[in-house]
């Protein structure tokens, strides 16, 4: 039986051990890519909550520079603001409303506009 080992090829006798090691490099591979995607998955999830909290900041901030603009528009804050300068509320005739005009584009869309126009004797500037 030892001439019969002998005269096989090296192929034969390696056989089994390439496939063995072809089996434990897919089984290393799998595990590494396992523990790969298992830390992209975490670290997506790390910069999901870092992105909600930064957009819960950005939305205290805009209302609280939403509630300092209201209160540096409100009339009673310009006249303290400025109380030499002699400032009145404005007149209804002083007001000019400006009307939304449809237009038809080439594709028969309608889109609003606003066109300014004065009275035909203007306002001083």
């Amino acid at each position: 039986m030892a001439k019969n080992r002998k005269n096989q090829t090296a192929a034969i006798r390696f056989g089994p051990a390439l496939k063995a090691l072809v089996l434990c490099l897919v089984i290393a591979g799998s595990a590494v890519g396992y523990v790969w995607q298992k830390s992209q998955v975490y670290q997506l999830g790390k910069q999901w909550s870092e992105m909600e909290t930064r957009r819960d900041k950005l939305e205290r901030n805009n209302q609280a520079l939403e509630a300092q603009l209201d209160g540096l528009r409100s009339p009673v804050a310009l006249a303290q603001r400025a109380p030499g300068l002699g400032l009145v509320p404005q007149q209804p005739g002083q007001v000019v409303r400006l009307p939304e005009m449809p237009i038809a584009l080439p594709d028969k869309q309608v889109v609003l506009r606003q066109l300014a126009t004065r009275p035909a004797g203007g306002m001083p500037h």
